[in-house]
């Protein structure tokens, strides 16, 4: 397919969506095309793109579709490379022919608008259902016991959900059913399910806006989305029972804990382990540290390529300016947390075989 065709394709896919690409983004040495991932786009059209054209002359377009429809357009090759953060099932990396790379790492999580309420603690447990419709009040006593010292109203809870197949959805929805055998068995994880309860919005910015304009209103929305809607952000309790807050140094932690890649897999950090000391031990080690602030919804967000891309050598070059450390440490303005070097390794083998 000729460039110029690239470009219309994804122009109509996306303006199919609500979203423009602009027309002088195609001007350039070379041109590619992506869309995906909202929770990854402020990355992309904020640093990697401008930052890859600054430094070649290549431009990068990328629209903020939904990791569904990201990983829809690279199957159907009318984009160059797709974005999502929830990891290829085998059904879908068969029919794409694709490989994924973990390319940024940041975390999705609870914000809320309760007028006076300025801080709220939350459980895995707890929104699971508040999402099954089985908390439905504010002053729940399973919520005040979370909240001592809080004075939580007699006002119903309006929970909000991503309308869209989302990797936002896959992170949570896989958080809850670790905290919840009820969500487990009636709902699951995916990156779109069949929710109980609550009211559907499309990207993190239509989360975004309901939460900001409901009263009663708590959603799941990816980190930045929440800071740059001047959202207020729930802690939520990890395994260790701390409340922690998407931090960048608590989303590392959570990264942390994960030592081995396997090139081209899942590397899911969502809910990690607490392994309490032994008796009468009173020195955490090094790993239990970590565990006791790890963000438990701390995700990967992927790039997704096909094996053989037509552009093969600009994706390359892209993908491996991408994942530099110069590239990755200008994610934190944008609550993005600099990729391990263990996975950065991994990245740069697939990079390669491309």
């Amino acid at each position: 397919m000729k460039r110029t065709h690239v470009i219309r394709a994804v122009a109509v896919a996306a303006a199919a969506v609500g979203i423009a690409i602009p027309a002088s983004s195609a001007i350039g040495a070379g041109t590619l095309n992506g869309a995906g991932s909202t929770l990854v786009q402020p990355l992309v059209q904020k640093v990697f793109g401008p930052d890859f054209q600054s430094s070649t002359g290549n431009a990068v377009n990328y629209a903020g579709v939904g990791s569904g429809a990201g990983v829809s357009a690279i199957t159907n090759k009318t984009v160059d490379f797709g974005a999502s953060d929830a990891p290829l099932a085998s059904s879908q990396a068969t029919a794409c022919g694709c490989d994924e790379i973990a390319w940024a790492l940041s975390a999705t999580g609870p914000a809320f608008h309760i007028s006076g309420v300025k801080s709220l603690n939350v459980s895995g447990a707890v929104l699971a259902n508040i999402y099954l419709g089985t908390v439905t009040m504010w002053n729940d006593p399973s919520i005040r016991a979370l909240n001592k010292g809080t004075t939580l109203p007699a006002e119903k809870i309006v929970p909000v959900f991503r309308s869209d197949a989302s990797g936002d959805t896959y992170a949570f929805t896989n958080f809850l059913q670790h905290a919840s055998p009820a969500w487990k068995s009636k709902v699951g994880a995916s990156t779109q399910v069949n929710w109980p309860n609550g009211t559907g919005a499309k990207g993190n910015s239509g989360v975004a806006a309901i939460i900001s304009s409901t009263e009663g209103a708590i959603g799941y929305v990816s980190t930045f989305y929440v800071r740059a809607n001047g959202l207020v952000e729930a802690s939520v309790q990890n395994n260790a029972g701390k409340f922690v807050y998407p931090y960048i140094q608590d989303i590392e932690a959570a990264a942390a804990l994960v030592t081995k890649v396997k090139a081209n897999s899942e590397i899911s950090i969502v809910n990690p382990a607490w392994t309490p000391p032994k008796k009468g031990v009173k020195t955490l080690t090094a790993t239990q540290k970590l565990q006791q602030v790890a963000y438990p919804i701390a995700t990967y967000t992927y790039v997704i390529v096909p094996a053989q891309p037509k552009q093969a050598d600009l994706l390359k070059q892209f993908l491996t300016f991408a994942v530099t450390s110069a590239e990755q440490a200008k994610g934190n303005p944008l609550v993005f947390a600099p990729i391990p070097k263990q996975v950065v390794a991994v990245d740069t083998q697939t990079i390669n075989s491309l």
